[in-house]
């Protein structure tokens, strides 16, 4: 064989092993959930189970996902820009093991959530907004000078007390197939 068609073909040979390993990949990590809008994605790493547990049993469950509030919600763009930030993110925090016990909302996360809280909840806010007073500032979604909605609302959605080791059975949650 010449050295010209043995270098085609372990070039190819090796290429065909690289495209099988990253389908291997996507497969075994479930990266296409992802791209989905299905709560259950985010519990694809194990140390989610804590949020989700939480969530799943409260009152947002049954209307609200995790990206209703935890994604925004202006247009598919920001969206899916936010989705890969934090999904790098969270890959290179539990791969590296540098996530902590009671894992905490980025800045970044949190404003987003703030503008969707007040985004759902308009005719609530609304009301507040005429009648402010000193614990509300809704002029400032992304909440620099004003308090958090669960600076009050503690329990809402994922309990009081977040961490690896707060919700009892957290580790029995599985995805449902």
């Amino acid at each position: 064989m010449k050295k010209s068609n043995f270098l085609k073909y372990a070039a190819l040979f090796v290429f065909v092993v690289a495209v099988g390993f990253f389908a291997y990949m996507v497969h075994a990590s479930k990266a296409l959930s992802y791209l989905s809008s299905d709560p259950k994605a985010c519990i694809n790493c194990h140390v989610m189970n804590t949020q989700y547990a939480t969530w799943q049993h409260s009152s947002h469950a049954e209307r609200a996902g995790c990206i209703d509030c935890h994604l925004p919600r202006d247009n598919m763009v920001n969206k899916y820009i936010a989705k890969a930030r934090d999904g790098y993110n969270h890959s290179v925090a539990f791969t590296f093991n540098t996530y902590k016990n009671a894992i905490k909302i980025s800045d970044d996360g949190a404003k987003r959530v703030q503008e969707n809280c007040i985004s759902c909840h308009a005719s609530l806010t609304s009301q507040m907004v005429k009648s402010a007073d000193a614990n509300h500032n809704y002029d400032d979604p992304s909440v620099a000078t004003g308090r958090r909605c669960w600076e009050c609302h503690k329990g809402v959605p994922h309990g009081k007390v977040r961490g690896l080791a707060t919700t009892p059975n957290n580790l029995g949650v599985k995805e449902v197939k």
